[in-house]
């Protein structure tokens, strides 16, 4: 990509600043001299660092606009359109709903739509239709997928938003709430008016201030109980957010318990994902509660997980949640229980007035397979944390060997192999000592030496790295494999000397017997 087509597509994100109001001008330009070198790679820069100020951007990184430039071949489709073809359809079955206006971008989801509804002989009910495309961890039938969605409107729960009407079919889903003009708890939080689009809403907030403590115990006690109720029934949620935490009066209701049933991936998703203790749906509504509760203290996120210092709260209780669910080592130990967290002070005295009696009964075939959908959705959050956490080593040992320090040392060894000649086996203080392989292998090869030219540094990520000449392959875990004229996998025991434009390598091969 060109320098000024990179700048026209950089362009049409003044829109989104617009919309929610922050500023962040692009790089200066100038008429005279700006094909010079040094003006280019300038600007350059500038423009990279613009660019990484928005993909950093939690709520403006999940924008339409954002990924269609990253990525514009993944998100080609114009979901509003079909939305649009799937409820017209759905009027076609159900004549007695009316749409009123649509809701343009009310959430942060490319791929779900909202409409203010209405039903006819009820001309003054407002109604809320939501449309979504099915996910990336959909892993039920179609029709228990049918039949779970269908399940939500006799789900009866102090603490869940009531579900008009529900379907679905082999490719999304149409879900049918009451409208509230209250507004979610974030809305509450953000001072903010529910029909207004996300960004506005959301991305700068022209006040920051959190809730009073009482506000702060109830509602956070009445998201745990309702949480806890999940998962007992072994209902998968996993979509905790203040966003979908409907008020109805002094009461929080959770929203889009569908969400797990499509697949839908969490607004908390690249958070998660990062840390390996985290590998349950469980463990997941925890993190994300920690979230939630950081933003009815303090009126905004989190700047960066983990938290390292906590700003003054209402209450020492109100830090010790925090701290057991966001910092640096409860990130590394896992999350606590609800019930654990429902047993601390700043939740356990908190007394709930409201006596209905929750009603949400599931079939025991139907509540198999949500067990096995579970299991599927964090089996693949685990491979996800898995490959982040590959890729954070190799990020590492690519920058330790890229220091300054580092190719000093490889510049002078390779002088000294260079001096020694090829038939002279290359040594190193760092060169791991291979096992002993008594009895362990058929065949033992042995190369001294092998020079391999690159004419790029060598990547340590992706896959598969293309085969060179030597028939060598670098996997994600960065070592070296050797795929033998018999075709038996080799495992490589090797000191590597990495370079800008060569790579050294003394390795040993053992073929299994």
């Amino acid at each position: 990509m060109s320098l000024r087509h990179f700048e026209s597509k950089v362009s049409n994100f003044s829109s989104l600043f617009k919309i929610s109001t922050l500023s962040l001008p692009l790089p200066p330009k100038k008429l005279i001299g700006n094909m010079e070198r040094e003006f280019i790679a300038e600007r350059q820069k500038g423009l990279q660092a613009y660019l990484d100020v928005i993909t950093t951007h939690h709520i403006l990184s999940n924008c339409e606009l954002v990924k269609k430039f990253l990525d514009p071949n993944s998100y080609s489709v114009n979901y509003t359109e079909i939305a649009l073809q799937h409820v017209s359809m759905f009027f076609r079955s159900e004549p007695k709903w009316e749409v009123v206006e649509p809701l343009k971008d009310i959430g942060w989801r490319i791929r779900k739509k909202y409409f203010l509804m209405k039903i006819k002989n009820q001309p003054k009910e407002r109604l809320v239709l939501s449309w979504a495309d099915l996910g990336p961890d959909k892993y039920l039938s179609d029709r228990d997928l049918q039949y779970a969605v269908k399940l939500l409107s006799s789900c009866s729960h102090p603490y869940i938003y009531k579900v008009t009407f529900a379907t679905a079919n082999e490719s999304s889903a149409l879900v049918i709430r009451p409208f509230s003009e209250k507004g979610t708890l974030k809305d509450l939080i953000y001072k903010a008016k529910p029909k207004d689009p996300f960004l506005k809403k959301y991305c700068n907030p022209k006040k920051i201030q959190g809730l009073e403590l009482q506000q702060i115990k109830t509602y956070g006690r009445q998201i745990l109980e309702v949480l806890k109720f999940l998962h007992e029934k072994g209902f998968p949620y996993g979509h905790l957010h203040s966003a979908n935490v409907m008020l109805d009066g002094d009461t929080c209701k959770l929203l889009d318990l569908e969400n797990s049933l499509l697949g839908l991936p969490s607004f908390y998703r690249s958070y998660f994902s990062q840390y390996r203790k985290i590998n349950t749906l469980e463990g997941v509504d925890v993190h994300c509660f920690g979230h939630l509760l950081y933003e009815m203290t303090y009126g905004r996120p989190p700047d960066t997980i983990p938290v390292e210092t906590f700003p003054p709260a209402p209450s020492v209780f109100v830090v010790s949640v925090l701290e057991s669910i966001l910092t640096c080592e409860a990130l590394k130990n896992g999350m606590p229980t609800v019930s654990r967290l429902l047993q601390m002070p700043l939740f356990s005295d908190v007394l709930l007035t409201n006596s209905e009696k929750p009603q949400f009964k599931i079939p025991t075939k139907l509540k198999e397979a949500l067990k096995i959908s579970k299991e599927c959705i964090e089996k693949r959050l685990t491979e996800e944390q898995k490959l982040i956490h590959q890729h954070r080593r190799l990020t590492r040992a690519q920058s330790h060997h890229g220091s300054e320090e580092e190719k000093k040392k490889r510049k002078i060894l390779a002088r000294k192999v260079t001096g020694s000649g090829a038939s002279s086996p290359l040594t190193s203080p760092s060169s791991p000592t291979p096992p002993s392989t008594a009895g362990m292998f058929k065949n033992h090869y042995n190369f001294n030496l092998l020079y391999v030219i690159f004419y790029s540094p060598l990547p340590l990520s992706g896959d598969v790295l293309p085969k060179d000449d030597q028939e060598m392959m670098v996997f994600k875990d960065g070592a070296l494999r050797c795929q033998l004229p018999c075709g038996s996998l080799s495992v490589g025991v090797c000191s590597l000397l990495r370079a800008m434009e060569n790579l050294l390598v003394t390795i040993t091969f053992l073929r299994y017997t």
